[in-house]
């Protein structure tokens, strides 16, 4: 029973993921604040989806991830670990508008798309009230986020996230009614 459990939470997890990261295309910015709800919706599931898969079914995961060529496994990696900072600092220590803000003229007509918002460049958190250990994981997850997501559309980061999430979740052989009604 506890396994069926599991697998109902990560399947609910896995398809509240798939639709607000899909969501970011759709979704036009009227202004900052759907799109901030809307990027902190997708901070939320993606992390929860990964810490899932790792926790739950680490051999599907892993085989996904030592399937692909080394620079892209370690842009996976850091993409992943990019976004778990932000998890972890939104909202706690940074406003969720501290991270984002529209493209600037980005030509096209998903132009106004919340998929098309840039991460920006953020100071180093304070690190002093962290262990010695604490602090170096804590500045890994920084500088994963300044590499792989500062400067980057928001879209371009989740898309490469929830695609390797989405990988592995199939890998673990897990039923998901999402892909299901994808494929009708």
């Amino acid at each position: 029973r506890p396994q069926a459990a599991q697998a109902t939470a990560l399947d609910w997890s896995f398809t509240a993921m798939c639709d607000v990261t899909e969501r970011l295309w759709q979704v036009r910015a009227d202004g900052q604040a759907p799109a901030l709800t809307a990027i902190s919706e997708a901070v939320w599931w993606v992390p929860i989806v990964d810490a899932t898969l790792v926790r739950h079914h680490p051999g599907a995961y892993d085989g996904i991830l030592a399937g692909r060529p080394p620079a892209e496994r370690q842009l996976i990696e850091t993409t992943l670990s990019g976004l778990r900072f932000v998890r972890n600092q939104m909202g706690h220590h940074r406003d969720p508008a501290d991270f984002i803000c529209p493209a600037p003229g980005r030509p096209g007509s998903d132009k106004d798309r919340i998929a098309t918002w840039i991460w920006m460049s953020l100071p180093e958190p304070p690190l002093a009230s962290f262990a010695p250990s604490g602090r170096a994981w804590e500045r890994a997850r920084y500088d994963a986020y300044q590499t792989q997501l500062a400067g980057h559309p928001v879209g371009d980061v989740f898309g490469r996230a929830a695609a390797f999430l989405k990988l592995a979740a199939a890998n673990a052989d897990i039923h998901h009614e999402h892909q299901h009604a994808t494929a009708r």
